[in-house]
């Protein structure tokens, strides 16, 4: 369907890709995963044709449609959202504005013109198009009263979702996406997984998403050492797998039949769950293809991130009464929320409008202004708060040794031997830790952040969007380090498998009040009655 031969790209004396060779089938969902850096969007866009390899060649079966996810937000600004999704199939749409052009200057010479282009409009199933265009709008949250506003009239993140609809529009042969839910809710994920899991084309994917990498997923492609190397199975089993071959490696005493055993015992084990999973009727050949000889160890390093406590709290950990917020222009965001948490609670803080949990992290923090009702932190209580923009912390043009300075509490957490092994272990080792904070990516920013919230050994942790830049590696050691944390914490997040593997209990906040329930994030959100309830907690839905 699409494969890749003697793929070279060199930027400089960089190389980063070598002789790459690989070919993409025909019913299979390859994610495409790989350091920061390592080339993920780069080899996205050269699938796509839309840069140029240093060497080597992409080669498109003849006949077959590609289409690809636009990042470029602003791209259709000047269409209708309805006809925008349409574009995505331009084979199609090219002969609906031949044959509009020909009406609207309709001649008997140009009668004959206009049947043979409908003929071929028909064998497309053209004259379904307006309606499976809307049905995918539907069904990505995008409501019927916007499909024929301008583009340029949405906002952002609806924006992403009609781009989103445009990439699959038509059943394309082959679909290529970079970092799809970015920006959509847990239930228009849902949905996207579904659609995917059973989509019979070719679909390359870039996410840093693993629920969805693993919802979606038949095979993992690793991009590492300027080589890419295809896996069979999805993002859990190739962590899992990488994991296991690094540790047996490194146990070089053990016998080779040994080693053989363990890896076919763990695939055995891996089959048995992954056949319980939903995407398994239509994925069942993944689980054939699984071999031992397969599993390498990966080269990724992994940040080490360990929340410890400078001192346990005791039983009154926050209780809030009554307590409201509004808009600037006097949009409710939330109202009468009444909350009391337990020692042990790991909260899952969520809402319609990602508005209202930020707001709640302002308040509860005291960097935002009370607008109704109360909060009081217990007396035992430490807490260390982690943003969803962390533009304020990263003013000052400081390297990375002092910025991490400020928050020593002793003189040794001040010496810079201690605090350059302590960014050594966040990635940010020899000359990297003399970088000027100023300067910094996304991703380094959220370690930084990171850093400070160990260095301030807190008891109460609050995350906003925590995995927002993170690439895989580091959310994974993130998510493991909240599993082991004995604090409390409270966290907002679009990462499915963040919120479902650390949280106990689920609080939404809406414009009506307060859902709380000791529940995982799986439970409450499959739960019918709760389903029932939130439909009626929202006066306007905001997409967030």
């Amino acid at each position: 369907m699409l494969s890749v031969s003697n793929l070279s790209v060199q930027f400089g004396k960089r190389v980063l890709f070598d002789e790459v060779n690989v070919a993409f089938t025909d019913g299979n969902c390859y994610g495409i995963i790989g350091a920061n850096g390592a080339g993920k969007s780069t080899f996205l866009k050269i699938l796509a044709k839309q840069i140029d390899p240093t060497s080597g060649h992409v080669h498109l079966e003849p006949g077959k449609r590609m289409s690809v996810l636009e990042q470029n937000h602003n791209a259709y600004d000047e269409n209708p959202v309805l006809e925008t999704v349409m574009m995505g199939n331009k084979p199609l749409f090219k002969i609906k504005t031949q044959i509009d052009e020909l009406y609207a200057d309709y001649t008997d010479e140009n009668a004959e013109k206009i049947g043979e282009l409908q003929v071929q409009f028909e064998e497309m199933n053209g004259w379904n198009a307006e309606s499976d265009a809307a049905a995918l709008l539907s069904n990505l949250g995008i409501a019927e009263e916007y499909h024929f506003t301008p583009m340029a009239d949405l906002d952002s993140k609806l924006k992403v979702r009609v781009l989103l609809a445009q990439a699959l529009f038509g059943n394309p042969d082959v679909l290529i996406m970079d970092e799809p839910t970015n920006d959509l809710d847990y239930e228009t994920i849902s949905w996207l997984e579904d659609f995917l899991a059973m989509y019979d084309n070719t679909v390359i994917v870039v996410s840093h998403d693993r629920h969805f990498l693993d919802a979606v997923c038949t095979s993992i492609a690793d991009i590492d050492f300027g080589k890419i190397n295809l896996f069979s199975g999805n993002y859990t089993f190739w962590y899992e797998s990488s994991q296991l071959a690094a540790r047996q490696r490194a146990q070089q005493n053990k016998k080779a039949e040994e080693k053989a055993k363990e890896l076919q015992e763990f695939i055995q084990r891996f089959s048995a769950n992954v056949a319980k999973s939903k995407q398994a009727t239509s994925r069942k050949k993944m689980l054939d293809k699984l071999k031992v000889d397969e599993i390498k160890p990966s080269s990724r390093r992994y940040p080490a991130i360990i929340f410890e406590r400078e001192r346990e709290a005791g039983d009154q950990i926050l209780n809030v009464e009554g307590l409201s917020a509004k808009t600037d222009e006097g949009e409710i965001l939330f109202e009468n929320v009444d909350i009391n948490l337990a020692k042990g609670d790991k909260v899952a803080i969520i809402s319609k409008d990602s508005r209202a949990t930020t707001a709640f992290y302002e308040i509860i923090t005291g960097n935002k202004e009370l607008q109704g009702g109360k909060f009081q932190w217990g007396v035992t209580t430490g807490q260390s708060y982690l943003p969803a923009d962390n533009a304020e912390y990263f003013q000052e043009n400081i390297n990375l040794v002092d910025w991490l300075r400020q928050w020593a509490k002793t003189e040794e957490e001040k010496e810079e031997v201690f605090l350059r092994g302590f960014l050594g272990k966040m990635l940010f080792s020899g000359e990297e830790a003399l970088k000027k904070c100023t300067v910094l990516s996304g991703g380094e920013k959220v370690r930084c952040m990171l850093s400070r919230m160990m260095m301030l050994r807190a008891n109460v942790l609050l995350l906003d969007e925590p995995t927002n830049h993170l690439d895989l590696e580091s959310i994974t050691a993130f998510n493991n380090s909240l599993k082991n944390f004995k604090g409390t914490v409270l966290m907002t997040t679009h990462d499915h498998a963040f919120v479902q593997s650390v949280a106990n209990r689920v609080i939404e906040l809406t414009p009506k009040g307060v859902i709380d329930r000791y529940l995982s994030f799986d439970d409450y959100m499959t739960d019918k009655t709760i389903r029932e309830q939130r439909t009626k907690m929202y006066t306007t839905v905001s997409v967030g």
